[in-house]
C-alpha cells in the first residue's frame, strides 16, 4: 500500500474563502452539463425511456456501497446511534460483542481508525455498509494532532482507488472504499464548539463530507437546543468550516430549496437507541428516563428522524457524487500533479 500523503494546512485561517474544492466541483459541473440547445423530437415511440429500469436493473444485482465514519470523543452514544440509523447491530463495538452489560473497553494510548462492514438488505436492495471508529479521539489531556490517523485514513482509500483506476489491468468494479460521510458527534455542552472540534471539522472538511451532529440531545432542554444550535453555526462560519450540503455545489434550483431547509435545520441534534418498548400495544424506538420515553423518531423529541431522512432516503446518493467530484477529484490532482513533476525533474 502506498503511504498516505499529508496534506498541510494552516493552523490559523485568516479568512473563510471559497476552498478549492469548490472551484473543482464547478468546473466539474459545466464540463459534464454542456450539452447545448440542440433538441430533437421523436416521432415515434423508440424506448429511451426504458433506460431508466435497465439502470435500476443493473444497480440491484451489484448492489450499492456506503461508507460512514464516525468521530467525536467517548461516551456519546455514537455506536448506538448508527445502530439506530439502520436498525441492525451494524457499528464496530456491536459487531465484536453481544454482551451489552460488558465494560467499555480502555480507551487506546492513540487515536485508532478501526473499520467493520457488513451487507445489509431490505425489500431486495442490498446494501455493503462500511462503518468506521476512531477510538481514542479526544480522549487524552493532549489532543495534538489527534486527527492525523483519521485524515491519513482516508487519503489511504483515496490512494486505493486511484492506484485500482489507473492500473493497467484493473477490476471490472472498482471496490469503493472512500469515506462518503463523516459525522462529527458533538458534546451537548450548551455552550460553544470545543477549539478542538474546530481544528478538527477545518481538516476534515477538506477531505470528505463533514456532517456535525449534537449527540445525546436529550440532556439539553429545548431552548438550550436551539441556542446551542446557533452557537454551533457562528462558530462554524467565523472559522470558514465547510459542511454538507456545501452552499452552491451541485445544486439546481429544487435542490438549492430542499438544501437551504436542512442547512437551516443542522447541526441536527440526535438521540440514539437500539431498545423497544411497548406503548399502548405499538414497539416504539426510545430511552426510558424517570422523567419519561424518548422517542428516537418522533421529530418533538429529537432531529433522529430528520438526519437518517437526509443521510439514507434523500442524500445517501449525493453523498457519494461529492465524494467522487470533490474530495476524490481533489486529492487525484494533488497526487498525479505531484508524479508529474517528479517526473519533469527527472
Amino acid at each position: 500500500m502506498a503511504k498516505p500523503v499529508k496534506q498541510p494546512v494552516d493552523i490559523v485561517q485568516k479568512k473563510p474563502k471559497r476552498p478549492d474544492v469548490v472551484n473543482i466541483m464547478s468546473e466539474t459541473i459545466v464540463e459534464n452539463n454542456d450539452w447545448g440547445s440542440l433538441k430533437a423530437d421523436v416521432q415515434g415511440y423508440v424506448g429511451i425511456d426504458t433506460i431508466q429500469e435497465q439502470i435500476r436493473k443493473k444497480a440491484l444485482k451489484r448492489g450499492f456501497e456506503f461508507n460512514i465514519m464516525v468521530v467525536g470523543p467517548s461516551g456519546l452514544g455514537k455506536s448506538t446511534l448508527v445502530n439506530t440509523l439502520f436498525r441492525a447491530k451494524v457499528s464496530r463495538r456491536a459487531s465484536k460483542t453481544e454482551d451489552t452489560q460488558a465494560d467499555p473497553p480502555p480507551i487506546p494510548k492513540s487515536v485508532e481508525v478501526k473499520s467493520v462492514s457488513h451487507v445489509i438488505e431490505e425489500s431486495g436492495v442490498r446494501l455493503k455498509l462500511t462503518v468506521t471508529d476512531t477510538p481514542g479521539f479526544g480522549d487524552h489531556i493532549n489532543n495534538e494532532n489527534c486527527w492525523i490517523p483519521i485524515i491519513d485514513y482516508i487519503n489511504q482509500q483515496y490512494d486505493k482507488y486511484l492506484n485500482e483506476e489507473i492500473s493497467i489491468e484493473r477490476k471490472k468494479h472498482i471496490p469503493d472504499t472512500r469515506v462518503h460521510v463523516c459525522l462529527y458527534a458533538v458534546a451537548p455542552t450548551g455552550h460553544n464548539l470545543k477549539p478542538l472540534d474546530i481544528e478538527v471539522m477545518k481538516r476534515l472538511d477538506k477531505v470528505c463530507n463533514v456532517l456535525p451532529v449534537i449527540a445525546k440531545a436529550d440532556t439539553l432542554t429545548v431552548d438550550e437546543r436551539t441556542t446551542f444550535k446557533a452557537r454551533i453555526k457562528d462558530d462554524l462560519k467565523k472559522n470558514g468550516v465547510q459542511t454538507y450540503p456545501m452552499k452552491g455545489v451541485n445544486e439546481d434550483a429544487e435542490d438549492a430549496k430542499i438544501n437551504d431547509a436542512l442547512r437551516a435545520q443542522m447541526p441536527f441534534a440526535v438521540v440514539g437507541s437500539d431498545k423497544t418498548h411497548d406503548v399502548d400495544g405499538k414497539k416504539i424506538v426510545g430511552r426510558m428516563t424517570n422523567w419519561g420515553l424518548i422517542e428516537v423518531e418522533n421529530r418533538k423529541h429529537c432531529e433522529f428522524s430528520n438526519l437518517r431522512d437526509m443521510l439514507i432516503r434523500t442524500h445517501l446518493q449525493d453523498l457519494k457524487e461529492v465524494t467522487d467530484s470533490i474530495h476524490y477529484e481533489n486529492y487525484r490532482r494533488q497526487r498525479l500533479s505531484a508524479k508529474q513533476k517528479v517526473t519533469d525533474k527527472k
